[in-house]
């Protein structure tokens, strides 16, 4: 059965979308963007507070289904400049410990919602 998850610690659905749907024991969440949930401004003043803001609301989110980084079992992360990659994985690398982090791909694209510079969705497993 599909178990609609909503927190208010991260951001709203900006959309037709929710913030993540628990299909039995495999939670699918939508892209989290560097939106501050408590004042809903963007935090976009350098690459690595928008990464840390992003992987905040993605912890939130987690934990509303009962989950940690831990569960998390793929990540995809859109940029929109490659050459941030490093300082964006060192952020991203930090919730994670090395040996079980998750399956990822990261992509360069042109644009993203609000002109953001990072995006980052997951699947995680119970």
């Amino acid at each position: 059965m599909k178990k609609i998850i909503f927190t208010e610690k991260a951001p709203a659905p900006i959309g037709p979308y929710n913030q993540a749907v628990l299909m039995g024991n495999t939670l699918y969440t939508s892209g989290q963007i560097a939106i501050n949930p408590e004042n809903g401004e963007l935090v976009t003043n350098n690459i690595q507070a928008e990464t840390q803001q992003v992987m905040q609301n993605m912890k939130a989110v987690l934990e509303a289904a009962g989950m940690t980084f831990e569960n998390v079992v793929k990540s995809t992360i859109f940029i929109t400049n490659m050459n941030d990659f490093g300082a964006i994985n060192t952020v991203y690398g930090s919730y994670f410990d090395e040996v079980t982090a998750p399956a990822r791909e990261t992509v360069q694209v042109a644009a993203l919602p609000k002109n953001v510079n990072v995006e980052i969705s997951m699947i995680a497993y119970l």
